[in-house]
């Protein structure tokens, strides 16, 4: 069992890199990536293979408290300091401290800071709740929040983004504890280094989205109901917060609640009699069957049954427009979810080539890769779990990442960078198991996953310029 992350596999992905983005940029060389944009690859690739296999043998034989300690400020740091690189990039090149053809960041700031100055929370959670904001409940935990960081530090942009730091980086501290317990000290610190040096979860510090604090409260939640459903105490108050949690996350994202209380009900009823025994599993299905059902008989009910028979045709309908507006890429419609399903673990693919009004696409393309590659790991993690039926041990991480995952697949948003951050944290702790379980034999395979992604990188470049008539 591997304790460190190969620099065979790291060292190849950094040149698999390198040669995607040179080959790519001679074969469409009028569109070639901006300067800018490039500089920003090479920082998010090489900053977290090299420093995954560097940061994983250096702190490997810290005890489990510096360790903890090395993650927080490490990742703290970083985000800080993106938190400010972020706000003069964005001010300089938009004209605001906000991403680039910004619609939900301005949305969410300009109706917090009326809102906050309208009354008391209870009006303004009233107000709120009644406008129905971008479709009801499952948008209106962020703005409340919002709302209530504005009253108490004014609504300026950087309090809150400094927050969302300490939210991240206090989410690679829980990574570590849910790994560790279900997998080990070694899994639990690759996992951990992992989510640290993640570029797709560092760049929401630096944006005025929910995603950071939805994150937080994901991986919470994941963990809280991990430690209840494994651990011996056995009481309302340890059974409460988790409750609470999952009911949360209704209010940033319906589907993300719904996965939240499906995967607890699994992992209680599926889950081994050693990790659960029966009295512990029928007390803890009454409680959550209960708060499920509370939640159906309400206004996140209809939200839920909405979203799930809109599904398919919600996603044709995207595709479509998609296809159809201007500047949209005609051959949108040809994808579907028999084509995302597949690959829902390894896309979005890297914008590597200069597509017009995709500026935040070529920023991240790096981070992209980086999910790519670290999808090899995933799949062949997940493929032992089952393969050696060892899956039940850790049903509660599957069912969640699948199950939200596999709506994604299914809905309009499977090829959105931002709709796939939930599953993100959970990925690379299944990425730390493929990589400690791998051996010489997989890396053949390994290979020809490189020769894979080489090809998609390329094929997708293509598609985004000539479905756009650029080429």
């Amino acid at each position: 069992m591997l304790n460190y992350f190969p620099k065979y596999f790291s060292n190849k992905a950094i040149i698999l890199y390198f040669a995607a983005l040179m080959v790519v940029s001679i074969l469409f060389i009028s569109n070639i990536l901006p300067f800018i944009w490039l500089i920003f690859g090479i920082v998010e690739v090489v900053g977290f293979f090299y420093f995954s296999n560097v940061l994983i043998r250096k702190w490997g034989n810290y005890s489990p408290r510096l360790f903890t300690k090395k993650i927080f400020i490490t990742a703290l740091v970083l985000r800080v300091v993106w938190v400010f690189v972020s706000y003069v990039l964005y001010t300089s090149m938009t004209g605001q401290a906000f991403e680039f053809s910004a619609g939900d960041a301005p949305g969410y700031h300009g109706l917090a800071a009326w809102l906050y100055k309208s009354g008391d929370l209870f009006e303004i959670w009233n107000k709120l709740y009644k406008s129905q904001i971008e479709g009801g409940v499952s948008d209106t935990g962020y703005p409340m929040y919002l709302i209530f960081l504005y009253r108490i530090f004014g609504d300026g942009l950087i309090i809150p983004r400094l927050i969302k730091a300490l939210l991240g980086s206090y989410m690679c501290v829980l990574i570590y504890r849910l790994a560790t317990r279900n997998f080990g000290e070694e899994v639990g610190r690759m996992s951990a280094i992992f989510c640290m040096l993640m570029p797709n979860l560092i760049l929401y510090a630096g944006l005025h989205v929910k995603e950071v604090e939805m994150l937080f409260l994901t991986v919470l939640f994941v963990e809280r109901s991990d430690f209840l459903i494994r651990s011996h105490i056995f009481k309302f108050w340890s059974i409460f917060p988790v409750l609470l949690l999952a009911s949360s996350l209704f209010f940033f994202r319906t589907v993300l609640g719904a996965t939240a209380v499906f995967s607890l009900l699994t992992a209680i009823l599926l889950s081994e009699k050693q990790v659960i025994n029966t009295r512990r599993r029928l007390v803890l299905t009454l409680w959550v069957g209960m708060a499920g059902l509370y939640l159906v008989g309400g206004k996140i009910a209809s939200e839920v049954e909405s979203v799930w028979q809109d599904s398919g045709q919600n996603q044709d309908q995207f595709l479509e427009w998609t296809a159809t507006r201007e500047g949209g890429n005609k051959f949108a419609t040809q994808a579907s979810k028999a084509i995302f399903a597949p690959i829902i673990f390894i896309i979005p693919f890297p914008t590597m080539i200069n597509s017009p009004g995709q500026e935040n696409q070529q920023l991240i393309h790096g981070g992209n890769f980086v999910k790519n590659i670290m999808a090899f790991f995933v799949i062949y993690s997940v493929f032992l779990l089952f393969i050696k039926n060892q899956w039940r041990e850790n049903i509660l991480l599957l069912t969640f990442t699948l199950g939200y995952l596999i709506i994604i697949a299914m809905s309009a948003f499977a090829q959105s960078e931002r709709f796939h951050q939930p599953a993100l944290p959970f990925l690379m702790i299944f990425a730390a198991v493929g990589i400690s379980k791998i051996t010489n034999k997989e890396k053949l395979y390994f290979i020809w996953y490189l020769a894979f992604i080489f090809v998609a990188i390329l094929g997708w470049s293509w598609f985004k310029l000539a479905g756009r008539g650029i080429i």
